[in-house]
């Protein structure tokens, strides 16, 4: 990725959790609003018994807040995640855990939100945070579960690895899960909690690693799925992992790292991967990880470790330094993905994955460009095909023509163009690819970066800024993503036992991608024309 692009995701980032984020605003931290609460019985799960709540109909269980490993505070800060710590009686799991620690927004950012998307709802972005934070949620079916278990569905929340929370209105698991999974999501340490990397951190582990807390922290929560979801009625052999933007790049990463091996079956990946030689984001290299280690110890003054894990967790999350990318530690991720993948040692047995139609827009928002400067914006990304590429439009005479083609570039090189990587490679593989270009407007998040999300996750507010056609395509995407957790086919029949748009494979279509928009058909990549140009 260039120095430039680079610079313009790090200068956004802020806008981009304004605007775009999959985890910025907050469902309330009681799952079901509800003041009366029916209880469901009790599960033995590692480390006790626990009992969650039913929705208002009684269709849905929730457990929600379940531990699935040892608070990562103290001594712990920066280490391994740790085994359950086993709990008396029966732990009432009937709320939200609070999420990672990570800067809160100000009051301003949360009206800008709102009045940008038009919100019908008052949403805020400061809930409660700890650093205690390893807890994960299962919306299940109440009804008894069919023969072989329930298939079952992990989310793992975006948030640029920064920020973000496993309990949230957009990705939502009870309507998902009244169409027969089980849904879970997951938390996982953020930001400088999360990627810290230090030489001495790496000397403390016996596995040698750093640099790679949150990812281990999912590789944790899969653990517990493959040893608990049983006890809810799901099936452990039929496990899909997904995510969307970091989120997205954390699948990517999960199926490459040896340590997941067994737990999952299938990948949905939204807007992002790091399977690329030289990734865009969510990925460095160890020097540049232990570097920046370094200048945060040096930023709070801290000699070594032992001061650093004295500092109070509310003022080492106001670091100046954006631990926002996981790097290759020699255990979670023993060389990059894009090694990994090159040598068939990835998990997934089938991929669903795929982009937006305006995945840039919120990471160029404050970039310059205008016609005199756009080929030298592009250069870094185009190198020595910047002019080839920008002779194929002639004379560029707006302001408005030169950021349109900027964006193409900038979604291309730090969104598109990694899907097309991740799945030409699965391809090859033998494996089933489905790919997706979602390019449905709205009048609130549109076809921005995250836009897909309320659709695929059946979590579409009633509010005026959606029409009747939003919620048909709700439920074609939506089905899709169900039909593919089920059986690793999104084809078939929608919930309502309706006849799906036949989705081919990359492998069928002959490179063709689904088109999620006012139709639902293969057609090319739209960003197509601009990879040739590309040199990783």
């Amino acid at each position: 990725m260039s120095k430039s692009l680079i610079k313009s995701v790090v200068s956004s980032f802020f806008l981009i959790i304004l605007l775009f984020s999959c985890a910025s605003t907050i469902k309330q931290t009681n799952p079901t609003g509800q003041k009366v609460q029916l209880r469901t019985d009790v599960v033995n799960v590692t480390g006790g018994e626990l009992r969650g709540i039913y929705t208002q109909d009684g269709n849905i269980e929730i457990y929600a807040g379940v531990p699935f490993a040892a608070p990562p505070v103290g001594e712990l800060r920066w280490k391994e995640p740790q085994d359950i710590i086993p709990w008396d009686g029966i732990l009432e799991a009937d709320h939200f855990a609070p999420m990672a620690m990570q800067k809160k927004k100000s009051a301003l950012y949360n009206f800008l939100f709102q009045l940008y998307t038009h919100s019908q709802k008052d949403r805020t972005f400061n809930g409660p945070q700890s650093e205690d934070c390893l807890y994960l949620n299962v919306w299940k079916p109440s009804e008894k579960a069919p023969e072989g278990g329930w298939p079952v569905l992990v989310y793992i929340h975006g948030g640029s690895l920064m920020s973000g929370q496993s309990w949230y209105e957009k990705y939502d698991g009870e309507n998902l899960a009244r169409n027969g999974i089980i849904f879970v999501s997951i938390a996982y340490r953020t930001g400088v909690f999360g990627y810290l990397a230090d030489k001495e951190l790496a000397a403390e582990s016996e596995h040698g690693t750093t640099g790679n807390y949150g990812l281990l922290d999912q590789i944790k929560a899969l653990e517990w799925v493959h040893n608990n979801i049983a006890a809810f009625g799901g099936n452990a052999d039929n496990v899909t992992i997904a995510g969307e933007s970091a989120g997205s790049s954390s699948v990517n990463a999960l199926c490459a790292s040896p340590l997941t091996k067994g737990y999952f079956r299938r990948a949905i990946g939204e807007s992002s991967s790091v399977i690329q030689k030289t990734p865009p984001h969510t990925f460095r290299k160890m020097e540049a990880a232990l570097k920046m280690g370094d200048d945060i110890k040096a930023e709070f003054n801290c000699k070594n470790i032992e001061e650093l894990r004295a500092v109070p967790a509310e003022k080492l999350i106001k670091t100046k330094y954006a631990n926002n990318s996981m790097c290759v530690d020699g255990y979670a991720l023993p060389q990059t993905p894009f090694e990994i993948y090159q040598k068939g040692e990835n998990h997934e047995e089938a991929l669903l994955n795929g982009f937006n139609k305006q995945e840039a827009f919120g990471f160029t928002y404050f970039t310059k460009v205008n016609k005199d400067n756009l080929a030298s914006l592009l250069e870094p990304s185009l190198k020595d095909n910047t002019d080839d590429f920008l002779s194929q439009y002639g004379e560029i005479k707006t302001k408005k023509q030169a950021r349109e083609i900027y964006n193409e570039v900038f979604s291309a090189v730090c969104f598109t163009y990694p899907h097309e990587c991740w799945s030409n490679t699965v391809k090859v593989q033998g494996k089933p690819v489905y790919e997706y270009y979602f390019s449905r407007e709205n009048k609130e998040f549109g076809t921005y970066h995250s836009g897909e999300i309320i659709y695929a996750y059946k979590n579409i507010p009633h509010t005026k800024n959606y029409e009747a056609y939003d919620y048909e395509l709700e439920e074609i995407m939506s089905s899709y993503w169900l039909n593919f957790v089920k059986t690793g086919n999104p084809n078939g029949l929608d919930t309502n036992g309706n006849p799906l748009p036949v989705w081919e494979t990359k492998a069928e279509s002959n490179g063709l991608l689904m088109e999620l928009g006012d139709t639902c058909t293969m057609v090319e990549d739209p960003f197509g024309y601009i990879y040739n140009y590309l040199e990783d």
